[in-house]
C-alpha cells in the first residue's frame, strides 16, 4: 500500500470545500494543483479525509490497549486525536484483539468510548431517515401534484464541457440563457432549448468565454458572474482580481482592472449602468458599465470583501471576514451606516424586495435582519447548529411581483439544514432537514411558492415554502455548489463538483 501527497492533498481539497473554508480551499487548490488531479479521483465519497482518520484513530486506540498476550488493557481514560494518551487502567479481559474488533463494528458511533469529537458531512444518518420516511415503493416517478416525487432522468438535460468544477449559474432574466462560471477559467453561456428536458434534449454548443490574464496563469477561476436586468450583457469576476462584461452573444466588450485580489461577489444596478464589485483586497469599487472606468473605490473594511449588494440605483451593501457590514452611496466620501454585531465573519448579504431591509449571515451561526434606521439589529436569528453560507429573501412582499404574499427569509447552513423564517416576527417557520451535508445555494422560484436547494450530498430538492414540504428531489453524481430558475418557474439549473452543469424539468 503507498499513499502519494497528491492523493492526501486532494482529501485535504475536499475537507476544506466540505467544511465550508471556501477561501482556503481556493488558495490551496491553486498551490497543489489540484485542478489537474481531478479528473483522477471522480467517485471519492464525500467525508472521505475523515473517514481515514476515523479509521486511522480507532485502530491507533485498539493498538494501545490490547496488551503483548492479546488481552485488552480495561483503560477508562479519554483517548485524544491531539494529546498523548496516558491509560487508566482498571482491570484487564481475556478478550482477544479480534473479538475487540468484532465488537467495535457493532458500533456506528465511536464517540462514546473514546470521546473523539469529529465532524464529518458524512457521518450522520440523514439519508437513511430520508428513505424510511420516502420509501422507494411509496413514490411517484411523474407527477405534477405536490405528493413528493423524485425527479426522473427522463426530465433531467446534462450540460458536459467545462474542465473543472462549475462554481456558479445564473439565468438570463429575459431569454432562455444559462451562465455558468467554473475552475477551468471559463464562462460559458448555454442556450437552452424551452421545451421540456430531458436526455435526447439538443443544446447547441456554448458560447466560450475564456479568462486569461498571463501574469497570473494559477489564478483565473471564475468566481462569480451576473446578468444585467435586460439579459444583454453578462458580468464575470475571476481569481485573477479582473472583472469582464461580455455581451450575450459571447463578445468580451470591457477588462475592468483596479482590484488587487480575486473578486468574490459582482452585482449590476437595476438600471444597468454601473457594475458594483467586492474583492479580497478589502475594497468594493462602482464600475462604469458604459466606459469600463471605476466611479468610486471604497475602502472602509480591513479584511477581504466577501459579498455585497444593492439597495437601490447609487446605494449599496458590502460584508466581509472583518466581521462588519457598510452601507454606502455613490458619490459620498463617508459610509451612510455600519452595522456590527456577528462574531465572525459575514458571508453573505442581501436587500429585500423594496430595499428597506438587510440580512446577513455569518460563521457565527446567527442571520440578522437590519434596517439602516438604527444600529441594532431588527432580529437575531439563532437556531441553526453551523456556519451559516447564504441567505434569500422570496420575490413577495412590497417592492415585488408578488406584492400580496407574505416576505420570507431563507438561510443555508453547514448543519445541513435550512430555515425559512416570518421577518416580522423573527421566528422559525419550517426546518428544512432532509439534506445530509452543509447546503451551499438556495434559490426561490418567481412566484416564491418553492425554494430550491443545493448541498454536497448531491441532492437538489424543491420545497413547498407554503407548508415546508419536500415535493421533488434529483440526485446528480457531484456536490452541489449553486441553484437558479430560470424566469418562467419550470426549469431549475444546479452546478456540480463533477464538472457538470444540469438542468431540471419541475413543471410545478
Amino acid at each position: 500500500m503507498s499513499i502519494t501527497s497528491e492523493e492526501v492533498n486532494y482529501l485535504i481539497w475536499r475537507y476544506l470545500q466540505e467544511s465550508g473554508f471556501a477561501h482556503s480551499a481556493f488558495t490551496f487548490s491553486q498551490e497543489a494543483l489540484i485542478a489537474k488531479q481531478n479528473a483522477k479521483y471522480p467517485d471519492v465519497a464525500t467525508g472521505a479525509l475523515i473517514q481515514v482518520i476515523q479509521k486511522g484513530f480507532q485502530y491507533t486506540q485498539i493498538e494501545r490497549h490490547i496488551a503483548e498476550d492479546g488481552t485488552e488493557i480495561n483503560c477508562d481514560a479519554p483517548f485524544s486525536l491531539i494529546t498523548p494518551h496516558v491509560c487508566n487502567i482498571q482491570s484487564t479481559s481475556k478478550k482477544s484483539s479480534s473479538n475487540h474488533l468484532d465488537n467495535d463494528s457493532n458500533h456506528s458511533n465511536y464517540n462514546d468510548q473514546t470521546s473523539m469529537e469529529l465532524d464529518s458531512p458524512s457521518t450522520n444518518n440523514s439519508n437513511l431517515a430520508f428513505n424510511n420516511l420516502f420509501p422507494a415503493n411509496s413514490r411517484s416517478s411523474y407527477t405534477l401534484s405536490d405528493e413528493f416525487s423524485e425527479i426522473p432522468e427522463s426530465r433531467v438535460t446534462n450540460l458536459s464541457g467545462h474542465g473543472s468544477e462549475v462554481f456558479i449559474c445564473s439565468w438570463s432574466p429575459t431569454k432562455s440563457l444559462l451562465a455558468s462560471g467554473s475552475g477551468d477559467s471559463t464562462a460559458r453561456i448555454w442556450r437552452i432549448p424551452t421545451s421540456p428536458c430531458g436526455p435526447s434534449t439538443l443544446v447547441d454548443q456554448p458560447l466560450i468565454l475564456t479568462h486569461f490574464n498571463k501574469d497570473q496563469d494559477h489564478s483565473k477561476d471564475v468566481t462569480t458572474l451576473d446578468w444585467n436586468s435586460t439579459g444583454s450583457h453578462l458580468a464575470t469576476g475571476s481569481y485573477d482580481g479582473l472583472a469582464r462584461i461580455w455581451t450575450e452573444s459571447g463578445e468580451l466588450k470591457t477588462t475592468l482592472n483596479r482590484h488587487k485580489g480575486p473578486i468574490f461577489s459582482l452585482k449590476w444596478n437595476q438600471t444597468g449602468d454601473c457594475l458594483l464589485s467586492g474583492s479580497v483586497d478589502k475594497t468594493a469599487i462602482i464600475w462604469d458599465a458604459a466606459t469600463g472606468e471605476v466611479r468610486q473605490q471604497f475602502e472602509y473594511h480591513t479584511a477581504p470583501t466577501l459579498d455585497v449588494d444593492w439597495k437601490d440605483d447609487t446605494t449599496f451593501a458590502t460584508c466581509s471576514t472583518d466581521r462588519l457590514i457598510y452601507v454606502c452611496e455613490l458619490g459620498k466620501k463617508n459610509y451612510v451606516c455600519r452595522f456590527s454585531g456577528h462574531e465572525d465573519e459575514v458571508n453573505a448579504i442581501k436587500w429585500d424586495p423594496s430595499g428597506s431591509l438587510l440580512a446577513s449571515c455569518s460563521d457565527d451561526y446567527t442571520a440578522k435582519i437590519w434596517s439602516v434606521k438604527q444600529e441594532k439589529c431588527l432580529h437575531d436569528l439563532v437556531e441553526h447548529e453551523k456556519e451559516i453560507y447564504t441567505i434569500k429573501w422570496s420575490p413577495t412582499g412590497s417592492g415585488s411581483r408578488n406584492p400580496g404574499r407574505n416576505l420570507i427569509l431563507a438561510s443555508a447552513s453547514f448543519d445541513a439544514s435550512i430555515k425559512l423564517w416570518d421577518v416580522e416576527l423573527g421566528r422559525c417557520l419550517y426546518n428544512l432537514t432532509k439534506h445530509s451535508d452543509p447546503v451551499y445555494s438556495v434559490a426561490f422560484s418567481p412566484s416564491g411558492e418553492y425554494l430550491a436547494s443545493g448541498s454536497f450530498d448531491k441532492c437538489l430538492h424543491i420545497w413547498s415554502v407554503r407548508d415546508g414540504k419536500l415535493i421533488r428531489t434529483y440526485k446528480g453524481n457531484g456536490g452541489i455548489f449553486e441553484v437558479c430558475w430560470n424566469s418562467t418557474g419550470d426549469k431549475v439549473a444546479a452546478c456540480f463538483s463533477n464538472n457538470t452543469v444540469c438542468v431540471v424539468d419541475v413543471r410545478i
